[in-house]
C-alpha cells in the first residue's frame, strides 16, 4: 500500500469528508457534517492557515493529514500542528503513518517550517509512531486550551 499524498484542493472535498468524518467518529469528537465542512472548507482553498493531504490513491484514498500553521519566535519562526492523522483502521500497522511522516516532515522543513507539534493521549497506540520520527515530550510545556466563543 501507497502512502502517496496529495495536497488537496476544492475538488477533493468529497474524498477528504469521509475520513475526516470517520477520525472524529474514532476519536468521539463532534460529527456534525455540517461544521465539518464548515471547517475543512478553507484548507481546501487555499488558506495560509493550514494543509490537508489525502494518504494514498486521490480517487480512493486510505487517510488523510492535517496540518495547521502558527509562529513561534521560540521555534524559531513558521512552526507546524498535526491537527488530524488518520489511516482507515484495517491499514493501520503496516507503516503507513511512518512513511507519511517521513515524507511529509522533511518537504515542510524545505518550505520553511521550523517545529511541528502534536497532541497524544497517554493511551494512544501512535506513540511510538511518533516516537519513531523523532518526536519527544516537552517537560517544560503543558497545552492549555480556553475555546473562545
Amino acid at each position: 500500500m501507497s502512502a502517496a499524498l496529495h495536497l488537496c484542493g476544492p475538488d477533493d472535498l468529497e474524498q477528504l469528508m469521509p475520513l475526516v468524518t470517520a477520525f472524529h467518529e474514532t476519536g468521539g469528537s463532534e460529527t456534525d457534517a455540517t461544521a465539518l465542512r464548515a471547517a475543512v472548507a478553507p484548507l481546501l482553498q487555499g488558506t495560509p492557515h493550514g494543509v490537508a493531504y489525502l494518504i494514498g490513491p486521490r480517487r480512493a484514498p486510505i487517510g488523510h493529514i492535517v496540518i495547521s500553521f502558527g509562529y513561534s519566535i521560540r521555534m524559531g519562526g513558521i512552526d507546524g500542528r498535526i491537527d488530524e492523522f488518520f489511516v482507515r483502521d484495517k491499514l493501520r500497522g503496516r507503516g503507513i503513518g511512518g512513511e507519511v511522516l517521513a515524507k511529509l516532515l522533511p518537504a515542510l522543513a524545505e518550505h520553511g517550517v521550523r517545529a511541528i507539534h502534536l497532541e497524544v493521549g497517554p493511551q494512544d497506540r501512535a506513540r511510538r509512531l511518533y516516537a519513531r520520527a523523532g518526536f519527544r515530550l516537552r517537560d517544560d510545556d503543558h497545552l492549555l486550551t480556553r475555546m473562545l466563543d
